[in-house]
């Protein structure tokens, strides 16, 4: 089985309401759901805004430290689910609905798993 990060882009420039937030929470709940008693679920999260973020960047054997996002941008990670999957077509079904379930894109991105690349 190969591991698969589905993760949410979200367009911070597009306000929602709280009731779109409680409906697309709901949505995405009833996905995960199915994604666990599926067997495919691994772990899952949903990430406070870009604001809320601090970045640590090395350099020259120490590191400094700035708020904000990495990239100045208006998508950001918005969230993830990690599965568990046979290979990238059920990866992408799982994608397919966990989509349609938030209303935004969804990257899919294969976990590093020692083999050729």
């Amino acid at each position: 089985m190969k591991q698969y990060l589905l993760a949410v882009q979200l367009d911070e420039s597009v306000p929602e309401t709280e009731e779109e937030t409680r409906a697309q929470m709901a949505r995405t709940g009833r996905v995960t759901e199915e994604i666990r008693a599926a067997g495919a679920w691994v772990f899952t999260g949903g990430l406070r805004p870009s604001h809320a973020t601090t970045v640590v960047r090395p350099a020259n054997g120490t590191t400094t430290m700035t708020d904000g996002p990495f990239a100045e941008t208006k998508e950001q990670l918005g969230g993830f689910w990690v599965i568990r999957c046979e290979d990238l077509d059920q990866a992408l079904a799982w994608a397919d609905k966990c989509a349609l379930a938030c209303g935004r894109p969804i990257e899919v991105r294969p976990f590093h798993d020692g083999a050729e690349d």
